[in-house]
Formats: structure tokens, C-alpha cells, sequence
């Protein structure tokens, strides 16, 4: 009895741990832009870089502006999880995209632009790397 009951503890244990594991969000965030360690998971940037803050927010209202399924605008549909998050970082550094050249960025202040990279980076496709240079790590 006690042996399967230290059995079935263990199994929840690495259960809970893998699980949180898979979901775990990254912490930091090297903007090559301003050359700082963005750290998303403290305030206030812990807030700010999930859907619910400004980064979030700002995606939704002036990104999806064009990049939604129901736009006509001809830019792609896209979500968080478009892009690894070292790819959302080249996006904002190298900024070659079209909406980046054209101006549509124009109305984010430069504080709401790295808002919308950290909620991007933190939120896109789940390759974390804690060991990746992108990363601070």
C-alpha cells in the first residue's frame, strides 16, 4: 500500500512538473534595438507583456488592424504564435517588414513598440531556449 501510494505521489509530482515546464513563458528579453535585458516576468513588465497589458492591447489595436483574417488590407493574418520569439526580435530590429517601413508603426511611441515586441516575444511560438543568446540567457 504505502509503495503505491509513494508511486502515485511521484507520478503527480513529474506530472506537474513537465506540465509547467512545457508552458513556462521566458523570463527576459535582449532587445538588440537598445542593447537592454527587457525583464518580462518582473513588474511592471510582467503585467505589460501579457495579453491583457499594453503590449498585448497595442497588438490587438493597431497590429490586427491589418494583420486579421477579415482585413482587406493584404497583410498576413497573424497571432502571437506566427513567430518563434527570436524571430518576433528580428522583426522589431531589423524592422524589413513592410508595415515596419511604410509608417504603420509610426503611431506606437517607441515604449509601446518594445510593449508589443515583449508580449510577442513572450507569447510566441513555444521555443524558449533559456541557453539562447536572444534571451539574456
Amino acid at each position: 500500500m504505502q509503495s503505491s501510494m509513494v508511486a502515485s505521489i511521484m507520478a503527480i509530482v513529474f506530472f506537474a512538473f513537465c506540465l509547467n515546464e512545457a508552458q513556462a513563458h521566458p523570463t527576459e528579453r535582449f532587445d538588440q534595438r537598445t542593447q537592454m535585458c527587457r525583464l518580462i516576468a518582473k513588474p511592471p513588465l510582467d503585467w505589460e507583456s501579457e495579453p491583457w497589458g499594453t503590449g498585448g492591447k497595442k497588438f490587438r489595436e493597431v497590429c490586427k488592424s491589418c494583420h486579421s483574417r477579415e482585413s482587406d488590407s493584404g497583410a498576413p493574418f497573424l497571432h502571437a504564435e506566427s513567430y518563434t520569439s527570436a524571430a518576433w526580435n528580428r522583426i522589431f530590429f531589423k524592422r524589413r517588414k513592410k508595415c515596419a517601413r511604410d509608417g504603420s508603426w509610426d503611431v506606437l511611441t517607441q515604449e509601446e513598440l518594445l510593449l508589443v515586441n515583449d508580449y510577442l516575444y513572450r507569447n510566441g511560438a513555444w521555443t524558449y531556449d533559456p541557453n539562447d543568446a536572444d534571451s539574456c540567457g
